[in-house]
C-alpha cells in the first residue's frame, strides 16, 4: 500500500509515515535534552539510528497498517513531533508512543494525535487492544494516556525511574465518548 494511503488527518494537524526525507529533522528531536530524557533514557542517538527507525516503521506499515507517523502542524513546514506504534519488548508487543519538540508540550497535540491513530486502528485495522508505557515521573504522559481512555495496568521498576503500564481495549474505546468525537 502506497505511504499515501496511510495519511491521517486531526483539526490541527497532518500526519505522514516516517521517509527518509525525515531523518534530519527527527534526529534534531530525538537529541533534544527533553524529548531524549523521556523516550530514549537520556542516550544521544546516531544518524544510523535514526535511518533504522524510518525502515522498521515502513515495515510496520506494510505488515501491520501502522508504524510511526510525523506530526506536521497543518500551517507551518517542519515536524512538531512524532505517534505511533514501534515493538517493544520480547516477543516484541507493538505500542503507543510518541513525543513532541517541548515549545508544543502542554498545548494537546499529544491527545489530538493519539486519539486520532486510535481510531485508525480500532475502526480500520481491527487491533483488539492498545498498550503504552510511560516513565514513572512523566506525569504529562500519563494524563494523555488516561484522557484517551487507557487504564493503568501495573507500575513496575524498570527503566531509570521505573514505568507505568497502560492499556486500551478496542472494546473500551469503541464504548466511549471519545471514541465518538474522534
Amino acid at each position: 500500500m502506497h505511504p499515501r494511503a496511510h495519511l491521517l488527518t486531526t483539526k490541527r494537524t497532518v500526519l505522514t509515515p516516517f521517509d527518509d526525507d525525515d531523518a534530519d529533522q527527527l534526529l534534531a528531536m530525538y537529541r533534544e535534552p527533553e524529548v531524549r530524557g523521556y523516550l530514549l533514557d537520556n542516550v544521544l542517538v546516531s544518524p544510523a539510528w535514526v535511518q533504522k527507525e524510518i525502515d522498521a516503521s515502513q515495515q510496520r506499515f506494510a505488515r501491520h497498517g501502522a508504524g510511526l507517523w510525523a506530526v506536521h502542524r497543518r500551517e507551518a513546514a517542519g515536524i512538531i513531533g512524532f505517534v505511533g506504534f514501534r515493538e517493544f519488548f520480547h516477543p516484541p508487543e507493538l505500542q503507543l508512543l510518541y513525543g513532541f519538540l517541548p515549545a508544543f508540550w502542554g498545548q494537546g497535540y499529544a491527545g489530538e494525535v493519539t486519539a486520532r491513530v486510535c481510531e485508525r486502528v480500532f475502526r480500520d485495522l481491527d487491533f483488539d487492544e492498545i498498550t503504552s508505557a510511560t516513565d514513572v515521573p512523566n506525569r504529562g504522559s500519563s494524563r494523555v494516556l488516561e484522557r484517551l481512555g487507557m487504564q493503568l495496568v501495573k507500575t513496575t521498576n524498570d527503566g531509570v525511574a521505573g514505568t507505568r503500564l497502560y492499556a486500551l481495549s478496542r472494546e473500551r474505546w469503541l464504548a466511549s465518548a471519545g471514541a465518538q468525537d474522534a
